[in-house]
């Protein structure tokens, strides 16, 4: 009983000294693409991705680059984009890279994992795009695209307004309101994925021992780099398939991406497991409602074939080029998280910069109203998640209380 206490004590410790890490980062990424999904509309986008060509695929990518890194955001802002014009490869390139090249999403990175996997991140999201591009190419589903877009076309859709310029809407405190109100619905969005994710990373931390990591992974384990392809592909594979059980958006699972670099899974099982967000039962089943199942199949297929080509791509790559990180280098489990340097002060400064963008869209500016889009959820999924989030805290509540009244 005392060993359990112990480490239900720690697991809690962990799991928010993996939030206070990762706070002042959050905030920023948030604020920074709430301020682009207000100043830069998906009409503006849709305008210049409408072909099938080199620059759709470039814009798709920039556009998705600024996006939101919500997956149930970027599904509803892909299938806007896709039913007012924009090709089918184009939007795909918007999906991949509103998930994988978001400016949040490296910022978390770097602080879990290090300057190898934020490169890995970006430059396999780019890879993720151009495999995809091959195989559009190849396969060249025409019939499914033209089926999918009338599917879409008997959908109600709501329009813009495009009156005002972005240089015109930065000088407006209306569009200042929007902001703070897109950046409080950003956690919304992602506030039960983030608990759950930062939970079970601290749980993991504390409870699982290396050998399920090892039995999981074929011969993962600290010290071990060394892998031959037979087991990277395994990581690749198994990778995808933690990342569908845990159910998580890509943000909450950084945290557990990096305990699993620490137990040795290798770099390719790695970023397949980051890159898994869009290859899981949430997102197929809502590519199936906006584009049919033959589709969303494709889709799946798409993107899953992308990850792997992707993962094998940027494995070998680094080590050819020496640059494969060690595992002995991510130390998160024994870091000292509550202490005075620059988190604490990047925390305290972002955290005031949210209370005044909070007062200005909901105390100040009562009238102004913004509705973004959003992917159709599953109510139960949904409400499940939520009474999970609310036994997560519990645990957290209890596990302190354990480490520093009890024990």
């Amino acid at each position: 009983m005392q060993e359990f206490l112990e480490s239900w004590g720690e697991a809690a410790h962990t799991t928010l000294g993996f939030f206070w890490m990762a706070l002042w980062a959050f905030i920023l990424g948030y604020i920074i693409s709430s301020g682009i999904q207000i100043f830069i509309t998906e009409k503006r986008m849709q305008r210049t991705m409408g072909e099938d060509a080199k620059k759709s695929v470039l814009l798709g990518t920039f556009f998705g680059f600024i996006s939101s890194s919500c997956s149930f955001s970027a599904l509803a802002s892909t299938k806007s984009l896709f039913k007012k014009g924009a090709s089918f490869v184009s939007s795909i390139a918007f999906l991949l890279a509103s998930t994988n090249l978001v400016i949040e999403l490296g910022i978390i990175i770097s602080i879990f994992l290090g300057w190898q996997f934020v490169v890995g991140e970006y430059v396999g999201g780019i890879l993720l795009i151009l495999i995809s591009w091959f195989l559009i190419r190849l396969i060249n589903p025409k019939k499914m695209i033209k089926k999918a877009r009338e599917r879409l076309d008997k959908q109600k859709d709501d329009d813009e307004d495009q009156s005002k310029s972005w240089k015109e809407k930065m000088k407006s405190e209306t569009s200042w309101a929007k902001v703070s109100k897109q950046y409080v619905m950003e956690w919304k969005m992602v506030w039960k994925d983030v608990t759950l994710g930062f939970t079970i990373a601290g749980i993991v931390a504390a409870f699982v021992p290396d050998s399920f990591f090892q039995t999981l992974f074929i011969n993962s384990g600290q010290g071990n780099t060394d892998f031959g392809f037979l087991t990277i592909m395994e990581h690749i594979i198994v990778g995808p398939v933690a990342a569908f059980l845990t159910f998580i958006g890509s943000m909450g699972n950084i945290p557990l991406a990096a305990l699993l670099f620490g137990k040795g899974v290798s770099f390719a099982g790695v970023m397949a497991f980051i890159f898994s967000d869009l290859v899981v039962f949430p997102v197929l089943r809502i590519n199936a409602k906006y584009y049919g199942w033959k589709m969303s199949i494709f889709i799946l297929f798409l993107l899953f074939t992308a990850l792997i080509g992707s993962s094998l791509l940027l494995h070998y790559s680094f080590n050819w080029l020496n640059l494969l990180p060690d595992p002995s280098s991510v130390k998160i489990q024994d870091s000292e998280f509550f202490k005075i340097d620059y988190t604490f002060f990047l925390n305290l400064a972002f955290l005031i910069i949210s209370g005044i963008l909070v007062y200005l869209g909901f105390f100040k500016r009562k009238d102004v109203m913004h509705m973004k889009e959003m992917a159709p959820k599953s109510q139960i999924l949904e409400s499940s998640l939520k009474y999970i989030a609310f036994v997560c805290y519990i645990w957290l509540a209890g596990g302190m209380i354990v480490k520093f009244f009890i024990n």
